[in-house]
């Protein structure tokens, strides 16, 4: 498996924290670890995958009462369950991070591609043996999480 290198985990957290930050969100970047990619049954994992220069995919791990308390930001108004609006919500917010992401590394030189979200939900192991996966929690002010999950690496 790849090392994975730190300076591409960077701008994925810098989008999240930003377009978080634009709904009204307060977010701060939590500790990294490296780790399987595993999740509980209360989970919603949207999965974007990344193309150009560098490969790989990315996971945003919500619990189902984070995932509405962020739709609920988003779409601004209560949000009780996970439907079809609220969920794709939640895809339009993985999109929002992973092209903010894709802009910071055109700046950098580096140009990247994003895939359409998959939503994945229930309890589900993700492998990769094709880099490192460098979780990362971003912190909600009201103490709520949404993991990060970086699986890529550069050609």
């Amino acid at each position: 498996m790849a090392v994975m290198n730190v300076e591409y985990v960077n701008p994925f957290l810098t989008a999240a924290v930003s377009v978080l930050r634009d709904f009204g969100m307060d977010a701060k970047v939590g500790k990294p670890s490296v780790r399987q990619a595993e999740f509980e049954k209360d989970t919603l994992i949207i999965m974007i995958g990344i193309t150009g220069e560098m490969k790989g995919q990315v996971l945003l791990a919500f619990r189902n009462k984070v995932a509405c308390a962020v739709a609920s930001k988003m779409m601004m108004m209560p949000v009780e369950e996970l439907n079809e609006i609220s969920t794709s919500a939640v895809c339009e917010l993985g999109n929002m991070i992973l092209g903010n992401t894709a802009t910071i590394f055109s700046t950098k030189g580096i140009g990247i591609d994003i895939t359409p979200p998959t939503i994945c939900s229930g309890e589900v192991k993700f492998s990769s043996i094709y880099a490192a996966n460098i979780s990362v929690p971003i912190v909600l002010g009201n103490g709520n999480e949404i993991e990060i999950h970086v699986s890529v690496k550069g050609d």
